[in-house]
């Protein structure tokens, strides 16, 4: 395939380089509309579920302890899906998946209306739905890092990110009008019936995949063929586990930026997850659906990012990049507790929706290049385990600190030392530096 000819067309017309990935790739749209449906719900469920706790309990700790339980069961599965994904066909993990999660929020959706969900009940099915997640995302990066060919990489990451946040401009404001004028029950069972769509879209593309409908392109649909060695010896869990970071420690720019998230992902996912819902209902007392709108324009914030990125097929001085969008984030975190008007606050997560979306494309686009295909699975859930590993803890303290000093100093101490670690890892030659 001659890719000259696409990127001297995408400098005369930028946009459309966004069609490559439609025109080059039957595989994309099944992927990119499967997520995309599915990602929907979770968007209404991300407003709504926070909402919820605080109606019912108003504490800083109980929604401290509710993510804690997402997270625990998804970091505890992550060393071994990596092992999983690279072993067994990908997409068929990702449909039994969303057949799990299909039935995990029917039951939440059922139990709300019927007036029974109370919180040990819901702090049971979130920690499913973590198990089920972490099993998820690692099969999820590793076919598309084989579907985003490098013909289309650029084009495919930038556009999936576009369209994903613009869910965000009708998922959480969705989610808020449904928890303000319906109820909880209706925005969970909306998140069921995504992830029926979302497997429809996933026989599909697994169909394209297994049958070679898409000339050129491989993937790990079914097991490798076994080598007499691997059949006498076949590699378990904790091989695998080691063969990952393996192919992280020859690359300092990856090992490095997942050491640095293990606490920048405390500080930032922290203050969002636990805190911002609090500083909007508790705090500032303002309705449900401003809470939504903001959440919406971070999606405003982030697709601008996806296509200022899309527009061009290289950039360089990618290091910088990358990390001057965290600090943009950390900063945005930094100043929501000082703005005083909801429209201010709107700003605010537009800010930190953009600078997250550079860096997330820039990472995700990294990956993708620098990681091989057969191993892919392995590397991508050791990243998620080294982003999320601490993530419990970190909400539950996060949660016990503000009820102790208060949600607004709590907010104020772990956006700045957030930002302290993005400028300490910026001194580094290798991520300064990155390509």
């Amino acid at each position: 395939m001659n890719t000259a000819a696409p990127s001297e067309q995408t400098k005369h017309r930028p946009l459309r380089g966004f069609a490559a990935p439609f025109v080059h790739s039957r595989a994309f749209p099944y992927l990119w509309l499967g997520h995309l449906i599915s990602f929907l719900g979770s968007s209404v469920t991300m407003v709504i579920l926070p909402v919820l706790v605080y109606s019912l309990t108003g504490s800083t700790t109980t929604m401290g302890l509710v993510m804690a339980c997402y997270m625990l069961p998804n970091v505890i599965m992550l060393p071994v899906s990596g092992h999983v994904v690279d072993r067994y066909d990908r997409v068929r993990i990702m449909m039994l998946a969303d057949m799990a999660r299909f039935i995990i929020m029917v039951t939440t959706a059922v139990l709300a209306l019927s007036g029974v969900l109370s919180i040990p009940l819901l702090y049971g099915l979130v920690a499913c739905y973590g198990l089920l997640d972490g099993l998820f995302q690692p099969a999820y990066a590793a076919v598309r890092a084989t579907v985003f060919t490098p013909d289309i990489r650029v084009a495919a990451n930038s556009l999936t990110q576009i369209t994903t946040q613009s869910v965000r401009l009708i998922g959480p404001a969705l989610g808020g009008l449904l928890i303000t004028h319906l109820s909880a029950g209706i925005g969970f069972g909306i998140d069921a019936f995504t992830y029926l769509i979302s497997l429809i879209c996933l026989v599909y593309l697994r169909r394209v995949l297994t049958f070679g409908l898409q000339p050129g392109l491989t993937t790990n649909t079914e097991p490798a063929v076994e080598s007499a060695a691997e059949a006498a010896h076949p590699p378990n869990w904790k091989d695998d586990f080691i063969e990952g970071i393996a192919v992280l420690r020859s690359h300092p720019w990856l090992w490095i930026t997942i050491l640095a998230f293990c606490f920048i992902n405390i500080c930032y996912a922290g203050v969002s997850s636990v805190l911002l819902p609090w500083l909007f209902k508790v705090h500032h007392g303002w309705p449900p659906y401003i809470y939504g709108l903001a959440v919406t324009f971070s999606g405003v914030g982030a697709i601008t990012a996806g296509l200022l990125f899309g527009l061009r097929p290289h950039w360089n001085h990618r290091g910088m990049m990358a990390y001057g969008g965290a600090m943009l984030s950390g900063v945005a975190l930094l100043l929501l507790p000082f703005a005083g008007t909801p429209a201010a606050a709107i700003a605010f997560f537009a800010l930190e929706g953009f600078g997250l979306m550079i860096f997330g494309l820039i990472w995700e686009i990294s990956l993708q290049e620098l990681v091989p295909k057969e191993a892919f699975g392995r590397v991508a859930s050791l990243d998620l385990f080294g982003s999320f590993a601490l993530l419990p803890v970190g909400y539950i303290f996060v949660g016990w600190l503000a009820d102790l000093i208060g949600g607004v100093p709590t907010i104020i101490i772990f956006s700045g030392l957030g930002l302290s670690c993005v400028a300490l890892v910026l001194f580094i030659p290798a991520i300064r530096k990155f390509q």
